[in-house]
């Protein structure tokens, strides 16, 4: 009997130079751009992201903060990329089985034979139709998010989903869910509301976001379905890969194991010169983990971040325009902001690193503590001159709420990504921030040899006699 001797058909970019640069270096500089302006590492264990996919000018920095959460340095055996069709309808998913994914910068490998194997055993479910990936961007523009931040090699598994009818979403779900392991990575596809003005289009996310975090899939088509029904104008979809997110969620109710969290959110009306506010699209970057992965029992709720993003950026004015500290009414605090905790606040401007002052051991509440580091790090870091009343529209703030310290003997208890480190050497001190390693792709290796020289003044190897301690940090913007 012949073999298969099918000549390998690759598929070539559909939408590069218009939703993401062509040439591979002005991509990797936009990409560097983004990552470094985006929400760093706050989960560890992800399990799958669920990432945007329009214009990286509107939705890149909330792609960039979802794909900032992998585990950079892991060796997946498969990452599976899931997203709806947008230009034609069937009844099944299709798995792209015909050859690789040329991009700019190169070649994306597919598992075909993988591809091909679930086309066979399930062709109820799945189909090799090529026809639905051929201009299909959703899965594309995830792509070079996906080279960039993650440092090992792997295989994709493309998929796209014909219809949506919550049945099919279902009966996908029955398939995958197997392999929805620690060994792979899911990466849903999925901008949220389209077209709405801005206030309608937060309002209608929120709900959206907070649907798809509870785990449920029942809770999430009646979320769509509400919405739809307040006739909010011009509101034509609330989650337009509503069945790529239903998929995944039929994949993990149920499941205590795992956990949602919410990573960052903005819509098109937020982009600086390009957004307008009468019709916007809303982007989430949403993350789902393995439970009890955060930052060893310190817990910050949604609104104790946006409280202290509240008081930094309040305390930043009011420094640069009157030279006064800003005190908040602590009676309207929640405990946990009133505890103490040790806490760093670094400053960027227009992605660039514009001051960060931190300290490691919390002598003052938390909220006090923030404030502090924020007019620290605005004028006191002498890697920079102080910051301008003209700078602050620019100027982002990002603050990491530290766990205490703990003392170890093995450098083999330190995870990157998830462990800030600080050296103790006599009078000479180093500290660098979990998102340090993540940011530079360093080695364990480099991780501590850098801090015991740069940060330290010791020698490369200083930290091999020194006293070294570990922490996690709880990190948003």
């Amino acid at each position: 009997m012949q073999g298969n001797t099918s000549k390998p058909i690759d598929r070539h970019p559909s939408v590069a130079g218009k939703f993401y640069p062509e040439d591979p270096d002005k991509l990797q500089q936009e990409l560097t751009s983004l990552f470094a302006s985006a929400v760093s590492k706050k989960c560890d264990n992800v399990r799958a992201i669920l990432s945007p996919h329009a214009g990286y000018i509107y939705s890149g920095k909330i792609a960039a903060a979802a794909f900032n959460q992998i585990d950079a340095r892991k060796q997946y055996k498969r990452v599976f990329l899931v997203a709806s069709s947008h230009h034609i309808s069937f009844n099944k998913a299709a798995v792209y089985c015909d050859g690789d994914f040329i991009m700019p910068y190169g070649k994306e490998i597919v598992d075909t034979d993988f591809g091909k194997m679930l086309v066979e055993r399930f062709p109820d479910i799945f189909t090799a139709n090529p026809e639905a990936h051929i201009d299909e961007h959703s899965l594309e523009v995830q792509l070079p998010f996906l080279h960039y931040a993650l440092k090992t090699s792997y295989c994709i598994v493309p998929i796209v989903i014909g219809t949506n009818d919550p049945a099919v979403s279902k009966r996908i779900a029955s398939v995958l869910k197997r392999y929805l392991s620690p060994e792979n990575l899911f990466i849903i596809s999925s901008d949220f509301s389209h077209y709405p003005e801005y206030s309608d289009a937060q309002k209608v996310d929120a709900a959206t976001k907070e649907a798809i975090l509870s785990n449920d899939p029942a809770r999430l088509l009646t979320t769509l379905s509400e919405n739809a029904k307040k006739h909010i104008p011009h509101l034509a979809t609330s989650l337009c890969g509503w069945a790529s997110v239903l998929t995944l969620l039929y994949m993990t109710t149920h499941n205590d194991s795992l956990e949602y969290q919410a990573i960052e959110y903005s819509n098109s009306g937020d982009v600086k010169y390009y957004g307008e506010h009468d019709r916007v699209v809303g982007y989430w970057g949403i993350v789902l983990s393995e439970k009890g992965t955060g930052n060893d029992g310190f817990q910050l709720t949604e609104a104790d971040k946006e409280k202290l993003l509240d008081i930094a950026g309040t305390t930043l004015q009011e420094y640069c325009l009157h030279n006064k500290k800003y005190n908040p009414d602590a009676r309207n605090l929640s405990p946990t902001l009133q505890t103490n905790c040790g806490a760093f606040v670094s400053l960027h401007e227009n992605g660039k690193l514009r001051g960060c002052i931190g300290r490691l051991v919390g002598n003052l509440p938390l909220y006090k503590m923030v404030q502090e580091m924020t007019i620290a790090a605005a004028s006191h870091d002498r890697r920079f001159m102080p910051v301008e009343l003209e700078e602050l529209p620019e100027i982002n703030i990002e603050i990491s709420v530290l766990s205490p310290l703990k003392k170890i003997d093995d450098i083999a208890e330190i995870e990157l990504g998830k462990h800030g480190i600080f050296i103790e050497e006599g009078y000479h001190t180093g500290v660098f921030l979990p998102q340090v390693a993540t940011e530079t792709g360093w080695d364990k290796e480099e991780f501590l040899g850098h801090c015991a020289r740069d940060k330290a003044g010791l020698d490369w190897d200083g930290w091999k006699k020194a006293n070294l301690f570990i922490f996690t940090a709880t990190v948003f913007s």
